[in-house]
């Protein structure tokens, strides 16, 4: 997720959704969800936002189990233009792409590389001795600092519970700081667009790493939620622990064996006539922020962004759930062990952290994505851009929604995404079409 002024972080809608999805079933009527025609209110909610030009494109896919899923595809790459959208379009993924980083984490774990409760100065010393804000996003003179009264562990990387800063949620002299060193985890254009400009950030995820480490936490680590860089950091773990660049294990782990040639941290080679355009949503009306012929995310980025660097299609996307509802196993071959899935989408949020009024407020975090709920185990995130991707572990059911617009509270998607999901999902139980 990123944007340069204050994103509403709202997922409440959506993982409500999910959890309810999760008590709906064990789905009774998998093949009629293969169908497009079975899904008539996600159908009219991709037709309405096109015909009213609210998006330029929307495109939905349906997932059971192993099976293919349904697609439903409106609109066109970039308003005007001539390629009509489809599961092979490419979207900026944003925040979908801490799941990912969280799950090549967990391979790490899961072979005894990492230890949910590893102190993170162990692999990168420049965090041994952090200090923390007395007054949340207030002055990072030292009369508002004191001493971290625990280690990070790397379970708070992966589930914001560190008290790492995000230059889309504090607002105060700590993102002043982070801009002008260069922490800046994302992109959104290569032209100054004003409201969505981010700053320049370092060259390396090394460097990145290094001056993080001399910003103060906003938060003691493990007592609070707070949405932050922390799956960024996770990046430069992976790399010091597995001796790769990051962007090489999560193409070696995960998008390789998963089957996911149109995703990486630019646009993949001969994919550009594929990219949407990104749009801003100003007085009701679309403009081009990020238009897909010049895009940033054509060049190579500046480092693999763990938190919100991927682009990639829905296809793909829809492959990666696919291999976590089956609990790591895809078309017949393991990418991920049973136990390492289990433990990525099981919540691990430490014990007594404070989750009260955030977005995750009855709920659990695992490996880079909201976890659970009251009615079942789901598992999946969102970003910035109008993406979202989920998985009910319990019955399998994905579902995946993708356009492109910023920033996300233009318009109350999410909202209108559950109530639609909802609705199909009822019919089917019901074996109405």
């Amino acid at each position: 997720m990123i944007a340069s002024h204050r994103l509403p972080l709202s997922r409440r809608g959506l993982l409500r959704s999910v959890a309810v999805l999760g008590a709906a079933v064990v789905f009774p009527r998998p093949l009629r969800a293969q169908e497009p025609e079975h899904w008539p209110n996600l159908r009219k909610l991709c037709q309405d936002y096109v015909s009213r030009n609210r998006v330029a494109d929307m495109v939905a896919f349906m997932g059971f189990g192993d099976r293919d899923p349904a697609t439903i595809a409106e609109g066109r790459d970039t308003m005007g233009g001539a390629r009509k959208s489809d599961g092979d379009s490419l979207y900026r993924l944003y925040s979908m792409t801490k799941p990912i980083t969280g799950m090549a984490a967990m391979m790490l774990v899961d072979e005894g590389k990492l230890s949910l409760d590893q102190p993170l100065a162990d692999i990168l010393p420049a965090f041994a001795r952090m200090q923390v804000q007395k007054q949340y996003d207030g002055s990072i003179g030292p009369e508002n600092l004191e001493p971290a009264a625990r280690p990070i562990l790397l379970r708070h990387l992966l589930t914001h519970t560190a008290g790492l800063s995000y230059g889309i949620i504090q607002s105060g002299p700590i993102t002043e700081r982070a801009t002008e060193i260069g922490v800046v985890s994302g992109q959104v254009s290569r032209i100054p667009v004003p409201g969505f400009e981010r700053g320049k950030p370092v060259a390396t995820l090394a460097e990145f790493a290094d001056r993080l480490a001399t910003l103060p936490l906003v938060y003691q680590p493990g007592t609070h939620w707070s949405y932050s860089t922390g799956l960024d950091l996770m990046g430069r773990v992976i790399e010091v622990v597995s001796g790769q660049s990051f962007d090489s294990f999560v193409q070696d782990r995960i998008l390789g064996p998963c089957g996911m040639p149109s995703t990486g941290f630019r646009v993949v080679p001969g994919a550009a006539d594929r990219l949407t355009t990104n749009y801003g949503v100003v007085d009701g009306m679309l403009l081009p922020i990020d238009p897909a012929q010049s895009s940033v995310y054509l060049d190579p980025p500046a480092f693999p962004f763990g938190g919100s660097g991927l682009v990639g299609s829905p296809r793909d996307y829809d492959r990666f759930l696919k291999m976590i509802g089956n609990y790591g196993m895809l078309d017949g071959q393991r990418v991920m062990s049973e136990a390492a899935v289990r433990l990525g989408t099981s919540n691990l949020l430490p014990e007594g952290v404070s989750t009260k009024g955030t977005l995750i407020d009855g709920y659990g975090f695992g490996a880079g994505g909201r976890q659970g709920g009251p009615h079942g185990n789901t598992y999946g995130w969102a970003g910035a851009a109008g993406t979202i991707g989920f998985v009910s572990m319990a019955s399998g059911l994905r579902s995946g929604l993708y356009t492109q617009y910023m920033p996300s509270s233009a318009y109350p998607l999410n909202r209108e995404f559950e109530t639609a999901v909802l609705a199909d999902v009822r019919q089917l139980l019901r074996g109405g079409a």
